[in-house]
């Protein structure tokens, strides 16, 4: 373990940055450092390196990366590092999903029953929509997607259900970001297709997947909001076109949406229409 000078607090004496020979390394180091500093009460370098068996020039590296992204913050006054706001969001959002995730359990269940086919929730990510729950109908046939599965937003009921609800600029950054790829005949492939499509479901309050994602496959889906009334994720109700027709597409929608409203609610979010009432 390198030795370390008792004066050297918040940072060395002499910094010579390094390029680290292994960026998997380097990780493992920066997460092993996050931990240390969250366990203390505001630490000096000196505990840091002294805790993680790091030479206080590294350790300090690790730190000031961890600063950039808000995870640690640095008292100047003290010399003192804490853990930072950042790795409370994150935290938070990991039990905003769990808290989705269990109250959802009931409302999908009855969405199923309602309607006689697959539920799913959906959580929203930077790029596409992460399927993490689902309540399977008893049908032979049925659509299924493993919990972790992903889906580009422009080509899944949930994905457009929140790319609806987000301001232009937002979606036309997402769009840039990660393409219109076309998975079948009748995904939504053009920006202004999917724009068409965007402004219509805003207005009637949920989505359709027709085909546009799997041949043969129909999902009708609304958003759910977190408090702030942003679209975190969705509800979806998921099917054979055989069952699911356009007739029932048309009265599978409100349920799906009053099922994405309940669901909203018992996490303590609001929607656009709580907001305008508030």
């Amino acid at each position: 373990m390198a030795t370390v000078e008792k004066r050297q607090r918040g940072r060395p004496r002499a910094f010579q940055p390094s390029p680290d020979a292994g960026s998997v390394q380097s990780l493992d180091r920066a997460l092993r450092i996050l931990a240390i500093v969250a366990q203390g009460d505001g630490l000096s370098l000196s505990e840091i390196s002294a805790a993680s068996e790091l030479a206080a020039s590294t350790a300090y590296r690790m730190l000031t990366t961890l600063q950039n992204h808000g995870m640690v913050e640095f008292d100047s006054s003290e010399q003192l590092w804490s853990i930072g706001v950042e790795t409370y969001r994150m935290g938070s959002a990991f039990l905003r999903r769990r808290k989705l995730v269990d109250r959802a359990r009931i409302v999908m269940q009855e969405l199923m029953e309602k309607t006689g086919e697959t539920a799913n929730l959906g959580v929203a990510e930077d790029d596409c929509v992460v399927f993490v729950s689902q309540v399977e109908t008893h049908q032979a046939i049925r659509a299924f997607f493993r919990p972790g599965t992903r889906s580009p937003f422009h080509a899944s009921g949930i994905g457009k259900a929140v790319l609806a609800h987000l301001d232009r600029d937002r979606v036309n950054a997402i769009v840039r970001k990660a393409g219109l790829a076309a998975y079948t005949e009748r995904t939504l492939s053009e920006a202004a297709a999917l724009a068409r499509d965007l402004e219509q479901i805003r207005a009637r309050g949920w989505s359709v997947d027709d085909e546009e994602r799997y041949p043969g496959m129909r999902c009708v889906a609304a958003p759910v909001f977190n408090e702030f009334g942003e679209p975190i994720g969705g509800v979806s109700v998921s099917g054979p076109t055989v069952r699911v027709t356009p007739e029932k597409v048309r009265e599978i929608g409100p349920l799906v949406r009053q099922a994405a409203t309940e669901l909203t609610r018992m996490i303590g979010g609001q929607d656009e229409s709580q907001q305008a009432a508030g």
